[in-house]
């Protein structure tokens, strides 16, 4: 009877081990400053996976070469689903685009456990600039070549290469100034250290509002909810422009597949939560199709997206 015990109890470990994860803290990395879309994001995203999960899912901010600091970190984890990285397009296609050296592959070196949110930037000044309209900042780009300067969240953000793209399309020449994410590159626009930006729409709708910060456009082919009057650079002459990030979830490579599964589903019930859905609606993010498939779909097509938007703009890692 004792061996009878036993025997099942052995056979019954597998399927009690799965069943555990996770167990301990789940850290989901963010390839981003606190303050930006990633970055909110990530904190509603691991409130949610704290109480679906049973254990605390602590948000740890790795700003820093576009996503690169974050996703070496992620490549280095165990395959145990409790290392996650919120990471956006720059880490997952641009920087592949920008960097033949690039010390991690999207698709060899994690695994994609689903796409999360499509989010667009809006190009922001400081009112000292005396351009009242996007028509007027080219006109006075155009007067003052490479003497404007503009922020962006990091060399080979999306924020560098969304304007570095809108510069070859206007004809434009700016002095790029990269910061370690975008609350610094916001900053430096309030400040005037800088006279321009894209930004994500978090970072700068209350000074939008306020007067603080001018708006003169959105990248994305379709106005957001979160600033409906605010017209897309397509609107307004600028052709072809439709720029976007996407957010996404990732894990170390190979991880169980019933570990990505069970996150996949408790994302997949949070992205649906009232609060959440809201929050996102604010912030301009489309919530994008859950599952892997679809996601490595996506990346290959990000991919491709953006090193055909690097060669057409003449960038090059700094």
């Amino acid at each position: 009877m004792r061996l009878f015990i036993l025997f099942a109890l052995l056979i019954a470990l597998p399927g009690m081990a799965q069943e555990a994860y996770p167990t301990k803290n789940v850290r989901l990395l963010v390839a981003a400053a606190p303050g930006g879309n990633p970055d909110v994001l990530a904190r509603m995203l691991a409130a949610k996976l704290t109480d679906s999960l049973g254990r605390p899912c602590i948000v740890e901010n790795m700003p820093g070469a576009g996503g690169v600091v974050a996703a070496e970190v992620l490549a280095r984890a165990p395959a145990d689903g409790h290392t996650l990285m919120l990471g956006d397009s720059g880490a997952l296609a641009i920087n592949v685009a920008l960097n033949p050296k690039l010390t991690y592959h999207p698709l060899k070196d994690f695994t994609l456990i689903t796409a999360l949110a499509s989010v667009p930037t809006v190009l922001v000044s400081s009112p000292s600039v005396p351009a009242s309209s996007l028509q007027e900042f080219v006109a006075l780009a155009k007067s003052r070549p490479g003497q404007l300067s503009y922020g962006s969240a990091g060399t080979g953000s999306v924020h560098h290469l969304t304007m570095a793209v809108f510069a070859s399309r206007a004809g434009i020449d700016m002095l790029h100034v990269p910061y370690k994410g975008g609350s610094a590159l916001v900053a430096a626009a309030l400040s005037g250290e800088v006279q321009a930006g894209w930004s994500g729409i978090p970072n700068v709708a209350a000074h939008i509002r306020a007067g603080k910060l001018r708006v003169y456009a959105i990248s994305t082919a379709k106005r957001s909810a979160s600033l409906p009057d605010v017209p897309t650079a397509m609107e307004l002459g600028i052709a072809d422009f439709d720029i976007a990030t996407v957010i996404g979830l990732q894990g170390a490579v190979g991880m169980p597949r019933d570990i990505v599964v069970r996150l996949q589903s408790s994302v997949a019930r949070a992205l649906r939560e009232r609060d959440v859905v809201e929050r996102m609606a604010n912030l301009g993010m489309e919530r994008m199709e859950n599952g892997t498939e679809h996601y490595v779909r996506f990346v290959k097509e990000d991919m491709e997206r953006y090193a055909a938007a690097v060669k057409a703009a003449g960038v090059k890692h700094d």
